[in-house]
């Protein structure tokens, strides 16, 4: 009996067998023809058990959006006759209006028929039906240059309730799109039917000139079938629909020839500052804020600010941070810039006017957002004389363009050249030093020559290293900044001129990492340890030469 059973089930499995190749192929479509804004459902039937991978719906891409493909298998026996299918559908959005054909498709050795699709345009006007479900689609400018933003609206009309849905966003290639805001929900009357509509909102940022087509959105949902007797929702009857919005071609313009400096393209850019303080004291820092905000643009499109401040002014600027909004369906980001700047020398100054070149879209033309220049008075900190309040030399007068639209932007090697006529002012100062340098040499040479019987007892105790060193590395130590700099101040005054700019050479590096944490605008830890190094590589290069330093407080 067991024997049987066997014999039956293989039986079974070779029927089953038999019948396992696929017989036939066939392919239909819910509705033809069909308007451009809807979608039909290509449903593919395999007789037999073929593979599910078996289908490929790539052939229709060049007609048609080809949506999610689902697939489906079934087995029945009947009479010990069994029959399996497999069952792939499909939504297309067809591209444009016409006649199109679906090809065939093969799934293991067996053919589909071909199958004519005929899209008609979408229907509007007075006389035309109403329509259940569609999508409209805007934009408020099809003509924009360059990285300028485009608002792109889109309008999902519903005459029923809505259970579930989702609307993609548009399509353009070589282009940044961001949704902006939350979408609208309001009544509308069209043709003297009234929809619910939901409104959504799209920045588009073309990356690329040229021509292009903005692929309308898809829009998938379900909503409460009409005309059903249902009443308890639990039961509603649902029905699957889809939608795509119309395409829309835009011209993007590339950026004008005559465009020099950094492409920012807007209708609406402003440079605004903001002052710490007004009083400026040698030693003191100071803390200047920029803040360039403009309309239509993101983030990564906002410059640099170009900033020059005079040669006395030591400056520490610190990291630029930029934010963005959105306001009346319009993209607003800000770059803000911050800089701490020490005067090192009493005297007036200017600190000349700032200039970030921009593109009005609106005109056509090149404009500038401006701060004017600033004259400051720089007063000696308590205990130094107060100089002379002059201009400083490199501070002239710059001329200014004849009419404001044929100006051109500040151009970065301003700065620079600046900073040159410093370096040169700098060269003749150090000679000038040199030359006094020799002379005390030559003096240093016969009071040497006569011996060290001939210095008073004060003065041979003022040029003792160790004393000095000990007394402002105990300050160092101590790493309070505020009382280290008058302190390093002090000690480098009892130098010539050239060997303080010999020994603040040397230092240079730890003095502005020491300044740059005690005065940024973020201030951060800083340790000491450097700059005592740096000074006891200086007592020991000293001590070899046979000269001594400075004390820090030296006797009266």
């Amino acid at each position: 009996m067991l024997k049987q059973r066997h014999w039956f089930i293989w039986l079974l499995l070779l029927t089953f067998s038999a019948h396992a190749e696929v017989t036939s192929v066939t392919a239909t479509v819910d509705k033809n023809p069909v308007m451009l804004d809807e979608a039909i459902t290509l449903t593919v039937t395999a007789e037999g058990d073929a593979e599910r991978e078996a289908f490929d719906s790539s052939v229709l891409l060049s007609d048609f959006v080809v949506g999610r493909t689902s697939v489906s298998s079934q087995t029945s026996i009947i009479n010990f006759d069994t029959r399996r299918t497999t069952t792939w559908s499909t939504t297309l959005f067809p591209r444009k209006v016409g006649t199109f054909t679906i090809p065939a498709f093969t799934i293991e050795g067996q053919k589909s028929a071909p199958v004519e699709v005929r899209v008609i345009p979408v229907q509007q006007g007075d006389n035309a039906p109403a329509r259940d479900y569609y999508v409209s689609t805007e934009v408020n400018n099809d003509s924009v240059y360059l990285q300028q933003q485009l608002r792109y609206t889109v309008k999902l009309y519903l005459s029923s309730q809505i259970e579930r849905g989702s609307l993609q966003a548009p399509e353009l290639e070589n282009a940044q799109i961001q949704q902006l805001g939350d979408d609208k929900q309001y009544t509308e009357l069209v043709n003297g039917r009234r929809y619910q509509v939901v409104e959504r909102n799209f920045a588009v940022l073309p990356q690329q000139s040229g021509t292009f087509t903005i692929r309308g959105p898809v829009f998938s949902g379900e909503v409460i079938a009409p005309n059903t007797n249902q009443r308890f929702g639990f039961f509603n009857r649902t029905q699957t629909i889809n939608r795509v919005g119309p395409d829309v071609q835009v011209e993007v313009k590339p950026i004008p020839a005559e465009v020099n400096y950094h492409w920012l393209p807007s209708d609406f850019v402003q440079l605004d500052e903001e002052w710490q303080s007004d009083t400026f004291t040698v030693g003191e820092p100071v803390t200047r804020t920029l803040t360039l905000t403009a309309v239509g643009v993101v983030e990564e499109q906002l410059p640099e600010i170009e900033q020059i401040y005079p040669p006395d002014f030591k400056l520490y600027p610190d990291q630029a941070n930029s934010a963005s909004a959105e306001k009346d369906n319009r993209l607003i980001v800000q770059r803000t810039e911050s800089v701490a700047m020490i005067p090192t020398k009493a005297g007036s100054y200017i600190i000349p006017e700032v200039r970030v070149p921009w593109f009005n879209v609106s005109t056509g033309k090149t404009e500038y957002a401006k701060l004017p220049s600033r004259t400051v008075n720089v007063i000696a900190a308590a205990g130094q004389s107060t100089p002379a309040l002059t201009p400083a030399p490199m501070q002239t007068e710059q001329p200014q363009p004849a009419e404001e639209e044929e100006q051109t932007p500040a151009q970065p090697g301003t700065a620079e050249t600046a900073q040159n006529e410093w370096d040169n002012l700098h060269t003749i100062m150090l000679a000038l030093w040199l030359l006094t340098l020799i002379g005390w040499l030559f003096t240093y040479v016969q009071l040497k020559k006569r011996g060290p019987r001939n210095l008073p007892s004060s003065q041979a105790e003022a040029v003792q290293p160790t004393a000095s060193v000990n007394q402002l590395q105990q300050i160092v130590r101590q790493g309070d900044i505020r009382k280290i700099q008058p302190a390093l101040t002090q000690w480098l005054s009892q130098f010539s001129a050239a060997k303080r700019w010999q020994i603040e050479q040397q230092i240079k590096p730890e003095v502005d990492a020491m300044m740059a944490a005690g005065y940024a605008p973020q201030p951060g830890q800083w340790d000491p340890s450097a700059l005592l190094n740096k000074l006891k590589n200086l007592q020991n290069q000293q001590s070899a030469s046979g000269q001594g330093l400075s004390p820090l407080y030296p006797a009266s």
